[in-house]
């Protein structure tokens, strides 16, 4: 298979406070806005905010965000008003993650690779 784009779809129970939080309190830039959504860039994919949901989203589904500086990302989002549901730690595998929600209790993982991790090698 050969993968030529991805994007995760999320259905908000209210839209538009959900496409404010990944607009306006995130900073995601908007990829395109059509009737009933908003795309935005999320690194190597795209996040929809798209139509509505009417549950709650699962505790096993979690959206992962890499990040370049976690604890300057962790104070921006202090300023506003997004505390971490859990702080930053080193997880077993060498990454430092933090854990936030979205509007609707969407785990989002913030994730940094360390300078030293072996992601960051380059082993050619």
């Amino acid at each position: 298979m050969e993968v030529l784009s991805s994007r995760m779809l999320i259905h908000p129970r209210d839209p538009q406070i959900s496409t404010a939080f990944y607009r306006d309190t995130l900073g995601l830039a908007v990829e395109r806005e059509f009737p009933g959504g908003t795309r935005f860039f999320a690194g190597g994919g795209s996040i929809e905010v798209v139509g509505s949901g009417q549950t709650a989203p699962s505790p096993d589904v979690n959206l992962f965000l890499q990040v370049r500086d976690l604890p300057a990302v962790l104070a921006d989002l202090a300023v506003r008003g997004v505390e971490p549901v859990r702080g930053p730690q080193r997880e077993p595998w060498g990454t430092d993650e933090a854990w936030i929600t979205d509007p609707d209790g969407l785990r989002i993982v913030l994730v940094e690779v360390p300078e030293d991790h072996p992601l960051r090698r380059d082993s050619r």
